[in-house]
């Protein structure tokens, strides 16, 4: 199994240097790993530095809450695929979710997916703060409005788990029959782990710690 075509090598930090993403993106390029995931500002940087590889340019949109409106959304996701994303990791509003206000649900996520076209968009559910029920009602949302992958986590809920094996089978047996692919992130920093979370049916896996899984 080639562990590294499943690692969007990740860097999300709010104290990040451009000496730790240009390290990133070598590391990315060094190792092949499928892609590489950071904020909207850095996307033309990644862009400049991964020219020429095939190493996919992952950002994320409403991040980490998922609260603001969905016009800024779907802003957010115009910009940084006109800046060289070619995929946008949105985060769901999960107050509107545990309100059961799935119209508004429905509606922000179809707000960013009408901006993406061609672009891949995943949508991130944070299960660390959902029921069971409420990630399959997620995952329901997310196929109705026709995203291409369910994410677990932004991997910034305090005390929160991140991906869990258990969660990823949820959200695989929901999706997958839909064409929907899931991405695993949060938590996943060994080898052992993710092939758990792989075996779960995740397709991809957001880590910072790519390095460490594919040289374990």
């Amino acid at each position: 199994m080639n562990l590294n075509r499943y690692i969007e090598h990740t860097l999300l930090k709010q104290d990040a240097t451009k000496e730790d993403f240009l390290k990133l993106f070598n590391e990315a390029k060094e190792y092949d790993f499928l892609g590489v995931c950071v904020n909207s500002a850095y996307v033309k940087l990644a862009k400049e530095c991964l020219k020429g590889s095939n190493v996919k340019i992952v950002t994320v949109v409403g991040f980490p809450l998922g609260a603001c409106n969905s016009e800024t959304k779907a802003f957010e996701a115009k910009t940084a695929i006109r800046d060289g994303a070619d995929e946008i990791d949105m985060v769901i509003n999960v107050s509107a979710l545990k309100d059961k206000d799935y119209e508004y649900v429905l509606n922000d996520i179809k707000s960013v997916k009408n901006e993406c076209k061609n672009v891949k968009l995943k949508v991130i559910i944070e299960t660390d703060l959902l029921t069971k029920e409420e990630i399959v009602k997620a995952c329901e949302l997310c196929v109705e409005a026709k995203a291409d992958l369910v994410k677990t986590s932004t991997g910034f809920v305090k005390n929160g788990v991140g991906a869990k094996p258990e969660d990823v089978k949820i959200m695989s047996d929901t999706v997958s029959k839909y064409g929907l692919e899931v991405k695993a992130s949060g938590g996943v920093r060994s080898k052992e782990a993710a092939l758990a979370v792989i075996e779960a049916g995740a397709t991809r896996i957001g880590t910072s710690s790519g390095v460490k899984i594919v040289t374990e």
